[in-house]
């Protein structure tokens, strides 16, 4: 079961998964209460303006609890027919309880904003966060007031679901959802902190996020932001995409399974992780476009593992990383082709992380690989399963099995993926920044 620590690190997590997100001009809008401090972390990680969007339920007359519609700002109403029609609700009635709740809704828009100008959402695309979704009617109203105030494109995100709620979420174009587990017991069972947020709080978030609004990157690499750089090697020039955050702690470089490239949005999302721990990264192609579609070269273990040395060579020799310690982090084939390279006299490999590997492919060399190493595999990749705990017993350096309950080979499975990321940070955080 996905936990996260708090609300920041389950914001974190999100905006990993909502990286597509980045340079497309998004609003994010958080659900008061604790949905903003979740929503902050979004807004921050994508350089994107960060706002409220508060609703008030329309409770029926003789059944308050029972919602005919919910109101937002700018006179955006949401209506319930069917109860209208079968609480026999007159326009009398709904006129009162509308300009009642629209009192309430004035004076929670004005506490929360002080003053503030809401953000003009037309034509906008916009992502409306909560803490999770239980039974996901706050989140449907939010983002039926969203599209009513002109939303070109509503986003429904949040980094826990029940399954259920996930199914009736229609009015979103889209739901980003870090984990949904099957047996969901509530919001507050995947958080170890889950502190109730305070109008303070959100009044706090959003006055620093309008004090020190999102400036957009400037492509320089030492602000954590992507560059994409060319590595020598042989008779043939490496793709790669370099990220070094500010003082970075570590190094860590990627080798992608068949079939994957540097564009992986897995390895992506993984990487994010580790740049958020002040760790850098690079995803380099191992193959050109052409050998990635020959069967014998993709499985051409030493091959893939040459490059890899190459990969880890230049790093080693650039200014902004050439410092730190050094680790690997390989998918599938890629994973045998880390294990492969971690295994050659000489290496400044550190540690090195292995996710649905082959050590197999990489047999001849694990007992010669020195550097701490993980193997993380999903439960319900059986095959997989029993290749690495075959592995575990050949290598002789401090290792470790992670199986992550439920996951297949790529790990598509909600949840699962970020599971596999914070197991790796955690890894490299203790071997290689040293905690």
């Amino acid at each position: 079961m996905v936990v996260f620590a708090d609300r920041i690190e389950a914001g974190r997590a999100l905006a990993g998964r909502l990286e597509h997100l980045r340079g497309k001009g998004p609003v994010i809008l958080g659900l008061p209460r604790g949905g903003v401090p979740v929503a902050f972390e979004v807004a921050r990680a994508l350089e994107a303006p960060l706002d409220v969007i508060v609703v008030r339920k329309l409770g029926a007359p003789l059944h308050p609890e029972l919602a005919m519609g919910a109101i937002g700002e700018g006179g955006a109403t949401v209506l319930e027919a069917t109860v209208l029609v079968s609480s026999a609700v007159s326009d009398a009635d709904l006129a009162g309880i509308t300009r009642r709740e629209q009192l309430a809704l004035a004076e929670r828009v004005a506490l929360l904003r002080k003053g503030r100008a809401r953000i003009d959402l037309t034509g906008r695309v916009v992502v409306v966060v909560d803490d999770g979704m239980a039974t996901g009617s706050t989140m449907r109203v939010a983002c039926e007031v969203a599209r009513s105030l002109g939303a070109a494109r509503v986003i429904a995100a949040v980094p826990v679901a029940s399954v259920e709620s996930t199914r009736h979420l229609e009015v979103a174009d889209e739901l980003v959802c870090v984990a949904a587990p099957p047996r969901f017991r509530s919001v507050s069972a995947h958080y170890r902190d889950f502190s109730p947020t305070s109008d303070d709080d959100v009044i706090a978030l959003l006055d620093e996020a309008a004090t020190h609004p999102p400036v957009p990157s400037t492509g320089s690499a030492e602000g954590g932001v992507g560059t994409d750089v060319e590595i020598p090697t042989g008779g043939l020039t490496l793709a790669g995409h370099l990220v070094v955050p500010a003082r970075p702690r570590g190094v860590v470089v990627f080798a992608h399974g068949s079939g994957s490239s540097r564009h992986s949005p897995r390895n992506r999302h993984v990487a994010s992780v580790l740049n958020e721990a002040h760790v850098a990264t690079l995803l380099v192609d191992l193959l050109s476009p052409r050998e990635a579609t020959e069967r014998d070269v993709v499985f051409d273990v030493p091959l893939l593992a040459d490059r890899l040395g190459a990969a880890v060579r230049w790093l080693g020799e650039r200014p902004d990383v050439g410092g730190c310690r050094i680790g690997c982090f390989g998918a599938s084939t890629g994973a045998a082709a880390a294990l492969w390279t971690a295994g050659q006299p000489g290496t400044p490999i550190a540690a090195v992380v292995a996710r649905g590997g082959r050590p197999d492919l990489a047999a001849e060399r694990l007992a010669d690989v020195e550097a701490p190493t993980l193997l993380i595999v999903g439960s319900a990749d059986t095959t997989v399963l029993t290749l690495n705990r075959q592995a575990l017993v050949a290598m002789h350096c401090p290792r470790r099995l992670a199986v992550v309950e439920g996951a297949t080979h790529l790990f598509e499975e909600p949840g699962t993926l970020d599971e596999a990321a914070i197991l790796a940070r955690d890894w490299f955080a203790e071997n290689l920044t040293g905690g």
